[in-house]
């Protein structure tokens, strides 16, 4: 626990900023916008709102802003809304836009960075909804160090068509279904307007859910934070709670280094895979980790992952919605589960001033009748869906996901495409059949840049009825939506010399999960003189953001960062 001597000061950081005569001017332009005189005196706490109308899963977050700074000002602080940006997956998935998905999350964390450096804030409260708002907030939290709390905007509730469950996989999947024609166009039609029902981000264990779940068990996050939908007295409430609880962080001196510990890393990985979670978790972890200084590395995961077993029914790749789940009781008797078996850590510190056991000392556990989490006894699988796989095509590492759906091992033939919107045009025009590993390089951070999402692709494909009978292996990553055999992340990528840039239409891939391996049938010679005839692809952007972050950005294997030096 920190330390509670008198010398802390609560106002550190805004006190340089409106204390003394000579700070007169800063106080000056302070009183517009709300500051009374009393408030000066007060810590200042900046709360970053995610809010725009770019996407659903954002557009409700401005009012949970003014929840949260309600909080902060009934705790006697002051609070102070600003904004960041966000972007939508979903909307630019499968075009050239996409680009800019994995980008944001570093604007986002920038961004937050800046506002909070330049105007002196005590503490953060910072409320995202879709998936890179996450580990974007997570990523300056952690650089500045000063009491924080994370607020998920909340999940999406389910759509409806003739009885069945719709979310936006859901859509991509119908589109693969068209594309087959195995459906008619009125009935992807109304798919499409069903299937998004109001605020909040996307309904499965997809990446927002996941990124959710994971910083609640990290500590991050007001217990059950993550486990509430976007449009809930629950989550008006739970911003209001995170005001309070962040006044009495930066009373006490509680910052994230003293949270997001080495222990509440296993603790995230340990939830997120018992849930089922998105392959993104991997590459978000590893930015944050590495943003607080904690060592974390693939191998982590693989540790982690031999002793947890998968136990959500879960979209994308079981039955069950996250709504479906808040109704049983959301993840916190999960949570009571994993730590009394052992599997979590339960003396890490938490955003509440207690400890992650103390937090749950009085959870009851799920109700008998459920079935969205299985029992540690029965899992639907006895260790993690996220395998890292090494091999000749991924000497560095690659990250796969399966759930035991979709068997354990695949053999095929590799059909090589030097870009997504190429592997995406031969997919929707049916040239992907039965055994072919579907290779789409030249989309990982530096190649892309800006490491695309597949969903559009495993979508298809899961839609056309080959999820079964169809890999799809990248240099770029996937959707916490997509499903089937897929493996994502691999590193070296393709534009930096990796071999998944040296594969040819033909040649025989053999991915395994049972031995973490990915290989292609290939000697090492026939490698080193692919290698020597290889080219350094031209690269696709030359100015603007995305050259910037092709200069800067670093190995998927290390999370992706732009900050290495």
């Amino acid at each position: 626990m920190p330390s509670k001597k008198s010398s802390h000061n609560p106002r550190q950081y805004s006190s340089v900023i409106v204390d003394g005569e000579d700070r007169a001017a800063s106080r000056a332009m302070l009183r517009p916008v709300g500051f009374k005189e009393a408030d000066f005196k007060k810590p200042q706490i900046g709360i970053a709102s995610t809010w725009s109308m770019v996407t659903p899963c954002n557009m409700h977050i401005n009012k949970l802003a003014d929840e949260a700074c309600k909080g902060v000002d009934k705790a006697n602080g002051k609070g102070v809304i600003f904004n960041t940006i966000t972007i939508s997956d979903g909307i630019s998935m499968g075009t050239e836009n996409m680009k800019y998905s994995l980008v944001s999350r570093e604007v986002i964390a920038d961004s937050i960075e800046t506002v909070m450096g330049c105007q002196g804030y005590d503490g953060l409260v910072a409320i995202g909804g879709c998936d890179k708002n996450m580990p974007g907030c997570l990523i300056a939290m952690a650089r500045l160090n000063r009491p924080a709390i994370f607020v998920y905007g909340g999940t999406i509730l389910s759509g409806e068509h003739n009885g069945k469950q719709l979310d936006v996989v859901s859509v991509f999947e119908a589109i693969g279904a068209r594309a087959n024609n195995t459906i008619p166009l009125k009935e992807l039609t109304a798919i499409e307007t069903k299937a998004i029902p109001g605020p909040g981000s996307c309904g499965g264990m997809y990446t927002a859910n996941t990124m959710a779940s994971a910083i609640e068990a990290m500590g991050m996050s007001l217990p059950d934070s993550s486990a509430q939908a976007a449009i809930s007295a629950g989550k008006k409430k739970d911003c209001r709670q995170a005001g309070e609880a962040l006044m009495q962080l930066v009373k006490k001196g509680i910052t994230p280094k003293q949270i997001m510990t080495k222990k509440a890393f296993e603790n995230a990985m340990t939830v997120a895979i018992a849930l089922g979670g998105s392959t993104n978790l991997v590459l978000h972890l590893l930015a944050m980790a590495h943003s607080i200084g904690v060592k974390l590395t693939l191998d982590d995961f693989t540790r982690v992952g031999k002793r947890v077993p998968m136990l959500a029914d879960l979209k994308p790749s079981g039955r069950y919605s996250m709504a479906d789940l808040i109704d049983a009781g959301g993840i916190q008797p999960l949570m009571k589960m994993l730590l009394d078996a052992g599997l979590l850590h339960g003396d890490c510190l938490t955003v509440t001033g207690k400890t992650l056991k103390q937090n749950l000392a009085k959870v009851k556990p799920y109700a008998k009748s459920q079935d969205i989490i299985r029992p540690l006894d029965n899992p639907i699988k006895s260790e993690s869906h996220l395998v890292i796989l090494r091999g000749n095509l991924a000497p560095e590492g690659g990250v796969a996901k399966i759930s035991g759906h979709e068997g354990l091992r695949f053999e095929g033939r590799a059909r090589v495409y030097n870009s997504s919107d190429a592997a995406l045009k031969a997919i929707l025009d049916k040239k992907i059949k039965k055994g072919d590993v579907v290779v789409i390089r030249n989309e990982g951070p530096v190649g892309g840049p800006g490491m695309q999402e597949m969903l559009s692709h495993t979508g298809a494909i899961m839609g056309q009825g080959l999820g079964d009978e169809v890999a799809l292996i990248t240099d770029g990553r996937f959707s916490g939506g997509t499903h089937g055999f897929v493996v994502g992340h691999i590193t070296p990528e393709a534009a930096v010399g990796g071999p998944i840039g040296l594969v040819k239409t033909g040649d025989r891939i053999t991915i395994d999960a049972n031995s973490r391996t990915l290989h292609i049938d290939l000697s090492a010679k026939e490698l080193a003189t692919r290698k020597k005839q290889w080219k350094k692809p031209k690269p696709r952007h030359t100015r603007g953001v995305l050259a910037k972050y092709a200069s800067a950005v670093s190995s998927a294997s290390t999370g992706a960062i732009t900050d290495n030096f």
